[in-house]
């Protein structure tokens, strides 16, 4: 099968949505089937792997959902894409984020094969859906098939465009974060308890409570120590720096980015996760991660994590913004080593069930039965012609039997 996935994001630049294509291409691939990723990008093209399709590098940031998306709005796009879909002859086009401009719409404008569309993104209420609706209805009925993430993400979706959604959740690397032959990182190694935060410094990550609580958390655990891994700038981080400093709060280290083999080591140093987000989350990607690594967790009780965690059984659910509850449950865990192992078991058991080798069968299920639907359409449509062809003949031979 030939299989195009497109992406409305700025590829290089790292984002849930980025990571899931590349997880579902390289999954496919592996099942024999021919991939190629098209979307807009900042880097060249010597940076690329090769099977990704550069279709606009001009990268435009949009605030969206309490972060910044990185989007193509290059009207060049639209002569590409022309090109690509009708030299590319693919068996199935897959849309992740199939409104958000430009490059999607442009996709579903000149699809002439079989489309899907997986919807990641949760929100409350959504502007650009109620004032555009109208303009962006018809491109959702171009789609034969929708996927969503999570119940969170169909619920926002759902509500502005009624219609049958097949929920495919995001997947995680078992294999990578489970490894019980990790080394700890030497730094933090030692025999002080760990919190681990992974994530951007955004408002809607919730951060902030996190380091309110951990004044909290010092004083009843002294020794506890706050890691903070992510990708962030320097003007992200001296707020939380001065907070630390204004409070002489010990033990607070900003690592900054981790590489994709320091991750997983991060999780296994770890004696509790903590993922204090406010909202606007889908899913709980961090939570999986950790949960994979058998590190117990403390997340917000927020839509997108309660599809992920089970309060009491993989970690703590506490009340978004909470700093007591937050506190309260970190500490809790960090004075019982036995609870956080069987909350770490139960973790890996649950997060087993999202590896993605499962993810992309799942998916990849909806294919075919997409295009099994296609086959039976067109053979309808032919047996249509073939009856109307039959009649017409007859009728010609009653108006003309000679």
């Amino acid at each position: 099968m030939k299989i195009a996935q497109v992406s409305p994001y700025d590829y290089p630049y790292a984002g849930g949505v980025q990571e899931h294509i590349r997880h579902l291409s390289e999954h496919f691939q592996a099942m024999g089937h021919q991939v190629q990723i098209l979307a807009a990008s900042s880097a060249t093209g010597d940076e690329l792997q090769s099977n990704i399709v550069k279709v606009s590098e001009a990268i435009v940031p949009v605030p969206f959902s309490g972060s910044v998306v990185r989007i193509s709005i290059s009207p060049r796009v639209y002569w590409r894409v022309k090109r690509i879909l009708e030299e590319g002859e693919f068996d199935i086009i897959h849309l992740h984020e199939p409104i958000v401009p430009l490059l999607p719409l442009v996709v579903l404008r000149h699809a002439k094969t079989v489309t899907v569309g997986t919807f990641h993104a949760y929100r409350d209420s959504h502007a650009a859906y109620d004032w555009g609706k109208p303009a962006i209805q018809p491109f959702i009925d171009r789609l034969d098939g929708k996927i969503v993430v999570s119940t969170a993400a169909r619920s926002t979706v759902a509500r502005y465009f009624p219609g049958e959604y097949v929920i495919v959740p995001n997947g995680v690397e078992y294999g990578r974060f489970a490894d019980d032959d990790l080394a700890p990182i030497a730094e933090f190694g030692d025999s002080r308890p760990n919190i681990l935060f992974v994530g951007r410094l955004e408002k809607r990550k919730g951060f902030k409570y996190l380091l309110e609580a951990f004044r909290f958390i010092k004083a009843a655990v002294p020794d506890a120590r706050l890691l903070v891994v992510g990708k962030y700038d320097k003007e992200d981080v001296e707020p939380f720096e001065w907070y630390v400093k204004h409070h002489a709060l010990e033990g607070v280290h900003f690592v900054g980015y981790a590489t994709s083999d320091e991750l997983p080591r991060y999780y296994q140093t770890a004696d509790v996760c903590c993922v204090p987000s406010t909202g606007f989350e889908s899913f709980g990607i961090v939570l999986l991660e950790a949960m994979a690594a058998g590190t117990p967790v403390v997340a917000s009780n927020i839509p997108g994590y309660r599809e992920v965690l089970t309060d009491g059984k993989e970690g703590r659910s506490v009340p978004p913004g909470d700093v007591d509850e937050l506190a309260s449950a970190t500490i809790a865990l960090l004075n019982d080593p036995e609870r956080r192992r069987q909350m770490g078991c139960a973790g890996r058991r649950t997060a087993r069930d999202y590896r993605w080798e499962v993810i992309a069968s799942r998916v990849y299920e909806c294919y075919e039965m997409l295009l099994a639907e296609r086959q039976r359409r067109l053979r309808e449509g032919e047996a249509i012609e073939r009856r109307w062809r039959e009649l017409a003949g007859k009728v010609s031979s009653w108006l003309d039997p000679g």
